[in-house]
Formats: structure tokens, C-alpha cells, sequence
């Protein structure tokens, strides 16, 4: 999607109070146990994560809770604690939120160093697999949704910071930063070979390659 294309601030907000996140629902909460579930399998005990693009309902929160770890809130929107985007964690989760990233390259780069050497990064995101039916897609008809990921994405994303990548599930990755002993100087920088509209992100041979080298200063899922 062009950057004139994308909602701002107030219609982003309005659109995601109309989901249905609730944490009582037990339709979501098996929604989001395809990523908890094999995300508290990877992780040691009483681990320290954060929920990335939390939301107004942090269900999510809730399941790793009972899980036994710590779990810190972020979400532009609905709960903007800027310190804790200062601090590192074992885990960080961003379920449905990826796909909301106007500067993709810099929010992956951000993910990196809060992540503690060995720590686990969560996604959750509907994969792109069609290029054919991709205009009829339902998942680009939200319109706060701005960028599209195959699988091959994240494969990629993974060569360029030396992380670990695994799909345990449908729509679902988990990506682990290297041990403190294998941890590169930095990461391999992106390149920008064509412009990195919607369209072009879902039907390029390797998506990643087309997002924006990052820029100074903050974004915000």
C-alpha cells in the first residue's frame, strides 16, 4: 500500500475497536493459543516477555500469565508505556500486528534489540499464498492492513539477523535471536530494490526485500 493509501491515526483506532478481542471469548483465546501454545513450549520458566501491539483486551497477556511468565504491555493506541519499549525480554509476541507496520524494516530492527540474546520473537499473521485470488483476498480488504508476508518472508527476515526461524503452525512463526555467543556485530542491513507497495509484498519471489531501509527516529505498530 502507497504511504497516501494508508489510515491515519483515528480511523486505525476506530477500526480496531470494532474487533472482537475479547479475552472471555474462548473462540479467540484457542485463536491465539495456535501461538502461546508452542511459544511457553520454547520457553524457560518465569520467562519476561512483551506483548507487542497488544490491543484494548491483552488476552494474550493473560494466557502467558498462567503460563508462569511476566508480561509487559505495548500498543500505540491502547497502551503506550513508552519504557517498555526501553528494556530487553526473553519473548516478545505481536499476534495481527505485522501486518500493520508502516515502516516494516525499522519495527523489525526495534523487535531485534529489545530481544535478549536467545529470545523468541512470536508472530502471528495471515500468511500470503495466493497471488491469483490476492485482489479478492479478504485479509487486504481491512484497510488498516498495510503489508503482506508469505512464509519466504520471514525465512528471509530471519538470514538477515542471523535469527532461528520456525513455523509450528498455520499463520504462525517463531524466530529466535542467537545465544549471547553467536550474536553478529549487527544485522545485515535491508536494501530497498523497488517500492514497497501492498501488491508488491505479496507477490514478490522474497517480500522482505522490498522493506524501506529504516529511518531515524520512532514508529508505532
Amino acid at each position: 500500500m502507497l504511504p497516501a493509501q494508508r489510515p491515519g491515526a483515528a480511523r486505525e483506532r476506530a477500526e480496531y475497536l470494532l474487533h472482537r478481542n475479547d479475552p472471555a471469548d474462548p473462540g479467540y483465546v484457542r485463536f491465539l493459543a495456535r501461538l502461546a501454545q508452542p511459544l511457553i513450549a520454547r520457553l524457560d520458566a518465569g520467562s519476561k516477555g512483551l506483548d507487542y501491539g497488544c490491543g484494548p483486551g491483552p488476552a494474550l497477556a493473560a494466557l502467558l500469565e498462567r503460563a508462569g511468565h511476566a508480561v509487559s504491555l505495548y500498543d500505540p493506541f491502547f497502551a503506550a508505556h513508552e519504557a517498555a519499549l526501553s528494556a530487553q525480554y526473553d519473548f516478545i509476541t505481536c499476534t495481527e500486528v505485522v501486518e500493520h507496520f508502516h515502516r516494516p524494516a525499522e519495527e523489525f530492527v526495534r523487535l531485534d534489540a529489545m530481544l535478549r540474546p536467545g529470545g523468541w520473537l512470536g508472530v502471528m499473521t495471515c500468511f500470503q499464498t495466493d497471488d491469483a485470488r490476492f485482489a479478492r483476498w479478504h485479509y487486504r480488504r481491512d484497510p488498516t492492513h498495510v503489508v503482506f508476508y508469505r512464509e519466504s518472508t520471514f525465512r528471509h527476515l530471519a538470514e538477515r539477523f542471523g535469527w532461528q526461524c520456525e513455523v509450528p503452525g498455520k499463520d504462525v512463526v517463531l524466530l529466535r535471536k542467537p545465544g549471547a555467543a553467536a550474536v553478529p556485530a549487527r544485522a545485515a542491513p535491508f536494501t530497498q530494490n523497488r517500492p514497497a507497495t501492498a501488491d508488491h509484498s505479496a507477490s514478490s519471489a522474497h517480500p522482505a526485500d522490498s522493506l524501506p531501509t529504516p529511518e531515524k527516529g520512532k514508529t508505532t505498530p
